[in-house]
């Protein structure tokens, strides 16, 4: 029986808030509101009686917080999706970037403008395709079997070559990416010396929590990145929200530099911009990772790391909360592995052995 509409839970303690978000999903005849709730235990009683394929989940609530509900959540329900909902403020940000690094798919800003119709706007803009990504992948995994979702590491011989020692490792990702990143990051030896430029989508604000949490979890220096800042190996980078990361050179030393340029693939940062100029200037010496994700953001730039000589990984479509962006750089050919995601710290340490013991 095929399932026709993507089951969506609504919680949050603010009636305002629940009925913006219920008429922004209700835009798409794909998407059913199932239900809202007004706090983290509602929510979790809903969920014993009905079917949901995505949660939208406030962070600050009474009875149950967000960050307790969503532990609950993938508890009991570990095949729903869950988008946190988040107020602009410092503790919002904060609790949601922990969120998305215990699991949570994704994240969105509560609308700040007093406008109704420009609020649903802003959400169904940002929501719609994560919702619908996150439903469908949701479906499809429940539909495959477990003997073709295998996490077998795959050689791509097709587009194997000699591996240069890289000096700078970029990674891309988006939906359920923080989870992700932790994973990896963590994964590396503590003494990892080379530079890790990232791009995460996510909006402002955001970005630095995302950094903190970083070097929280690894041990190792990561800040958001500042613009025209030399890279400095040993340090993780995170490009900020809002704001395009590129690699350059100011006379002989190497930098970031940051710009507003035209979103690419409907995003800003995009993963384009790092890769591209990360290639053209350590062509056979930079490291690409394409970690979970929606949509196609990264493959124009993935092709000219690799055209340039770089060696590219991508996550396999079993361990991706979205097989978007790691499918696009897949299918086009462009991938010398694809990897499970608890095995691409060990490979990404094995092929930069080279450089961790200079």
């Amino acid at each position: 029986m095929i399932q026709s509409n993507i089951r969506v839970l609504i919680v949050d303690d603010s009636a305002v808030i629940r009925g913006l978000l219920a008429r922004a999903l209700q835009t798409d005849s794909g998407i059913e509101v199932t239900g809202t709730s007004m706090h983290g235990e509602a929510a979790l009683s809903f969920l014993k009686r009905n079917e949901v394929d995505v949660v939208l989940l406030d962070v600050e609530m009474p009875v149950m917080d967000g960050l307790t509900t969503l532990q609950e959540i993938q508890k009991q329900y570990p095949d729903v999706h869950v988008i946190m909902v988040s107020s602009y403020t410092m503790a919002g940000a904060e609790d949601t970037v922990s969120a998305l690094s215990m699991g949570a798919a994704g994240c969105v800003a509560k609308p700040i403008s007093n406008s109704p119709s420009e609020s649903i706007r802003q959400l169904s803009t940002e929501l719609l395709p994560m919702v619908k990504s996150l439903g469908q992948s949701r479906l499809r995994k429940s539909t495959t079997p477990v003997s073709v979702r295998r996490d077998t590491i795959v050689q791509n011989n097709s587009n194997a070559g000699p591996m240069v020692t890289p000096q700078l490792v970029v990674i891309g990702t988006s939906t359920g990416g923080p989870q992700a990143l932790r994973t990896v990051l963590t994964g590396l030896p503590k003494d990892f010396p080379l530079p890790i430029l990232i791009v995460q989508h996510m909006p402002p604000m955001f970005t630095p929590m995302l950094a903190k949490h970083i070097a929280q979890d690894t041990g190792r220096p990561a800040k958001e990145a500042e613009h025209n800042e030399p890279i400095q190996r040993g340090v993780t980078y995170v490009a900020p929200g809002d704001f395009h990361m590129e690699v350059n050179k100011l006379g002989d030393r190497m930098v970031l530099q940051l710009n507003q340029k035209e979103p690419e693939h409907y995003c800003r940062p995009s993963v384009n911009p790092l890769f591209r100029t990360a290639a053209s200037w350590y062509r056979n010496k930079v490291l690409g990772v394409m970690l979970t994700g929606m949509g196609e953001d990264g493959i124009e730039g993935t092709r000219t790391l690799v055209e340039n000589g770089g060696y590219m990984m991508a996550q396999n479509e079993a361990t991706c909360v979205v097989y978007g962006m790691p499918r696009a750089v897949v299918d086009a050919g462009l991938a010398k592995q694809i990897l499970p995601i608890d095995s691409v710290a060990d490979e990404i340490a094995k092929h930069c052995a080279v450089a961790v013991k200079v």
